[in-house]
């Protein structure tokens, strides 16, 4: 039985079935998304619970101690680990990559809820938690800029126009605005004004929130059928609203909050900061939805860009300060070109051997059409145009090459035995069906180890083995179909020509190569002794090398985009902070490699910063590399005092659920805090004198002011005065807390 022999009879249906082979690979290739790297969903669930005011330890003890007793019960978890800063919690929890991310959250939702009567009755929320993925960062920042508003009026039209328009654009993932907050009517009480009125904080809360009640009024209705809806004056919005607002009444007179507290139109959180190559500016960070085309999803961003700023305020201009997707569409295009090149390659060495068109086009139809196929059912297993699996593209190009130029190479022998076309194409074809099929199944057996290797690196190379090993098996069907059907139809039997100049010249070349092969092989069988030391040595030499050559998960990107996180001491001041930012950007985007830089600083952040450069292209920075740029700037930045600076080039891939400032983490573990502080101490001053690591960083955070109200249990019971109540003082006087929500406004 021969398999070509229906394929060779019927040329049409071939051809046909061909064409659509082709035409679906065009369509899946159109239709891929593109991406760095293959889609790794590491199944990481952030739970996030905020009180206001609350210090890290109470946060620590009271909030995240018992979340993690309920959450610490999922089946599947590898990592949690819990934050603790001024006022919130974050504890993230990664787990097996096995483990269905939908049925982790709907567990982690009910250990919340489970943990409910564990938690303080002062948290007014119940901890939230949101799906992420750590490989995922903002593909697009943008930074809005105005030079006569104020960062609270900016970050209320970003939040009510910008930040809905982008979250509706196929793609997008998740938006988020920083570098601001919502506008708000803040009250700063004088407690000296309320000690001489006598009257207590609780009574300014207690009145603020019941003169913005907010609730149904119902509605009247007349014997007659009619009926009338019942509505009170609304809430105020602005500062003016709240000064006449009546506290209490004191010998017959209204005291009024104006009276007894400075009330004025401000923001939500005074304490947070963005910047945009040194302008003030509120920061938008667009993130990708996993298996998201990245470029069709800019590029949809950045055509609703115009329509998205004329309905802002004229004075706000948005600004593209990062793109990520450039760095992504490079690569990209690079891998194509080399896909195209290896292409060209084989079509030219092809041609080189066999001298022939008619005889080259045959394997260089079969494979582009084993490379379009590829396509095709890339998309069909939900795959991407990534890195690794362009690159088994192009190490295909000379796999699927393979297995027609056996099929063809046999063909013409019968040929030029004068056999007939026919005769020869099915002749061929029978003797050599075998050795194509054990040459293609042997290529995809090389793969079948990474096709069930587990863990991160399994999935990341999946993608390569499995693209690879099915552009080889759809070579193997095209050589035993279409290339057979080619050869009985298109090569042209008995005929030879006379050889040309360029075909001398190849020929002379062959003969030469030939000869000086006959030389080595001779002198290499006389001197067996010698060719086996030499055998010896370079087994001996490849073990060295495979010792000594640098090791590593992931080779380190020449990314365009740097990281930098800052460091100060947790007791710095918001407006020394503030400062300290203002330098920094201003030293780095004096740099002339630096296309852009945004900063960011405050929120829970205390003591802290984040910056991202965006580098020029390689070509405006005079082949610089990032590695270079970071020593630069490194240099730069060391004469500003009271800061610690950590800069790292942005990669692709990030592993683990505890981000921070550096490539390489270690986490402690220990029953007792002050055993833990000890020995991280003791770590980090070792790895400090390590010549091998640089930048070391911990993120335990120690050094901040802090105060101690010593209570006197005893004087407090005979004054009738409980610890709660003197909680509840010293929260209303210092926690900052938000009083009541009016349409998205809030006193403070």
């Amino acid at each position: 039985m021969n398999l070509s022999a229906p394929f060779i009879r019927r040329p049409i249906a071939t051809i046909l079935l061909t064409i659509g082979l082709a035409l679906a690979g065009i369509a899946g290739f159109l239709s891929l998304p593109v991406a760095p790297l293959p889609q790794v969903d590491f199944p990481t669930i952030a739970v996030s619970a905020n009180l206001s005011g609350a210090s890290p330890e109470v946060m620590a003890q009271s909030v995240a101690t018992p979340l993690e007793r309920r959450l610490s019960t999922i089946a599947g978890v590898t990592e949690m680990t819990s934050q603790s800063s001024l006022g919130s919690t974050r504890i993230t929890l990664q787990f097996d990559l096995s483990k269905n991310i939908d049925g982790a959250a709907r567990e982690v939702q009910a250990a919340i809820s489970a943990s409910r009567v564990d938690l303080p009755a002062t948290l007014r929320q119940n901890p939230t938690y949101n799906k992420m993925n750590p490989a995922n960062q903002p593909v697009v920042t943008l930074a809005l800029t105005s030079d006569t508003m104020t960062a609270g009026q900016i970050y209320d039209a970003v939040s009510n126009i910008v930040q809905q328009r982008i979250s509706q654009v196929q793609g997008v993932g998740d938006v988020e605005v920083g570098g601001g907050s919502l506008p708000a009517v803040r009250v700063d009480v004088n407690p000296y004004r309320l000690n001489s009125y006598g009257i207590a904080m609780e009574d300014v809360r207690a009145a603020i929130e019941a003169a913005n009640a907010n609730r149904p009024k119902g509605l009247l209705q007349a014997p007659d059928g009619r009926s009338w809806q019942i509505y009170t004056n609304a809430a105020g919005r602005h500062a003016v609203d709240y000064r006449a607002l009546v506290i209490a009444w004191r010998n017959n007179a209204a005291v009024r909050l104006g009276d007894i507290a400075d009330v004025t139109d401000s923001v939500a959180d005074t304490h947070t900061m963005g910047l945009y190559n040194g302008k003030r500016a509120i920061i938008v960070n667009i993130t990708q939805q996993p298996g998201a085309n990245l470029i069709n999803m800019v590029d949809a961003i950045m055509a609703q860009l115009p329509e998205m700023e004329a309905q802002l305020p004229a004075d706000i201009k948005v600004n593209v300060a990062i793109d990520r997707t450039s760095s992504i569409r490079a690569s990209i295009r690079e891998i194509e070109v080399t896909v195209w090149i290896a292409l060209a390659l084989v079509v030219i060495v092809v041609f080189a051997f066999l001298r022939d068109i008619r005889s080259t086009m045959i394997p260089a139809v079969a494979t582009i059409v084993s490379l379009l196929g590829t396509f095709g059912v890339m998309y069909l297993l939900g795959f991407s145009l990534n890195n690794l699996s362009l690159m088994a593209i192009t190490v295909a190009t000379g796999f699927v090459v393979d297995d027609a130029i056996v099929v063809l190479e046999n063909t013409t022998r019968h040929l030029e035995q004068g056999m007939g076309r026919f005769e020869a194409a099915l002749q061929g074809a029978r003797e050599v069906g075998f050795t194509v099929l054990s040459i293609s199944v042997s290529l995809v057996a090389v793969f079948i180890p990474l096709l069930f290797m587990g863990g991160i690196v399994g999935r990341l190379f999946r993608e390569f083995a499995v693209t690879l090993s099915v552009s080889v098996l759809i070579s193997l069907v095209l050589s035993l179909t279409l290339t057979p059907m080619l050869c009985a139809w298109f090569l042209r039997p008995g005929r030879k020509k006379a050889p040309g100049r360029v075909s001398r010249a190849l020929e002379r070349g062959y003969g030469f190569a030939e000869r000086c092969y006959a030389v080595a092989l001779d002198w290499a069988l006389a001197m067996k002794p010698l060719v086996l030391v030499l055998l010896a040595v370079v087994i001996a030499l490849t073990a060295y090398l495979y010792v000594v050559v640098p090791k590593g998960f992931f080779p380190q990107q020449q990314s365009p985009l740097i990281f930098a996180g800052v460091r100060a001491d947790e007791s710095v001041s918001f407006q020394s902070m503030q400062d300290k930012l203002k330098t920094i950007v201003g030293i780095i985007k004096s740099d002339h490699a630096v296309k852009s830089v945004v900063g960011f600083t405050g929120g829970s952040r205390a003591g802290g910063a984040f910056i991202m450069i965006a580098l020029k292209p390689v070509e405006q920075r005079h082949g610089l590399s990032s590695a270079g740029a970071i020593q630069r700037l490194q240099a730069k930045l060391q004469p500003v005092s009271g800061i610690r600076l950590f800069l790292s080039p942005v990669q692709d891939l990030r592993i683990g659920g505890r981000q921070g400032n550096s490539t390489y983490q270690y986490t402690l573990m220990a029953d007792s805090s002050a055993d833990l502080k000890t020995w991280a101490q003791k770590l980090n001053d070792a790895l400090l004198t390590s010549k091998v690591v640089t930048n070391v960083d911990s993120d335990l955070a120690e050094n901040g002011v802090e105060s101690f109200v010593n209570i006197d249990k005893d004087a407090a019971s005979r004054l009738g005065i409980s610890p709660l109540d003197i909680d509840n003082a010293l929260y209303d006087s210092s926690g900052s807390a938000r009083r009541h929500d009016l349409r998205g406004y809030q006193p403070v």
